[in-house]
């Protein structure tokens, strides 16, 4: 496995959106995605990992193939289909909001040596916000782009952001302004 000083988690993207207020996280989601998925390309061209983590909608015994097959057929197709995983990109699966929450993420970081992490997806202020204080616990240094993140309002976001900088002093430059070769020093 290469070693990496940090690594790109997308968390929830690939997601059915067919629940209370999925509408309205849907719309929220679509103009980020681009956003997500040009970081994304900065990210493997600097050979760093990506890393989806995402909800397993209670189905205990679905894989990675059938959850995303799941989404395909459902209101969050049209995210699904634009930020659909490569070949080369991790996939955990995840049972509660935070991505370290009952999951092999933090033994895989390890393995890789990644001291630094770059947080992005849905929803902003549940699942982005509690793996941002999970991951702060871990002592991982932290970079939430605003513009990679989307939550079912835009208060909800700001709010989420708002934490997110003052509670586990993450960075939230947007995805555009932030010099990357700078972070994985």
């Amino acid at each position: 496995m290469k070693e990496a000083s940090a690594a790109l988690l997308i968390i929830d993207m690939i997601n059915k959106m067919d629940f209370e207020g999925g509408e309205d996280l849907l719309d929220y989601t679509l103009p980020m995605t681009d956003h997500l998925i040009e970081l994304k390309k900065r990210v493997k061209e600097k050979g760093l990992p990506v890393i989806y983590v995402n909800d397993n909608f209670g189905q205990w015994q679905d894989n990675a193939s059938e959850i995303i097959k799941e989404c395909l057929r459902s209101p969050g197709r049209p995210i699904v289909e634009k930020i659909e995983p490569e070949n080369d990109d991790f996939f955990i699966i995840k049972p509660k909001h935070s991505a370290f929450f009952g999951t092999q993420l933090e033994i895989l970081l390890n393995q890789m040596g990644v001291e630094k992490l770059i947080l992005t997806g849905v929803a902003g202020d549940m699942c982005v916000l509690f793996t941002a204080n999970d991951a702060y616990m871990r002592e991982y240094d932290l970079w939430v782009p605003e513009d990679c993140i989307a939550s079912e309002s835009k208060e909800a976001n700001e709010h989420a952001l708002q934490i997110i900088r003052r509670s586990v002093f993450a960075d939230t430059t947007p995805s555009k302004e932030f010099d990357l070769s700078e972070f994985m020093k």
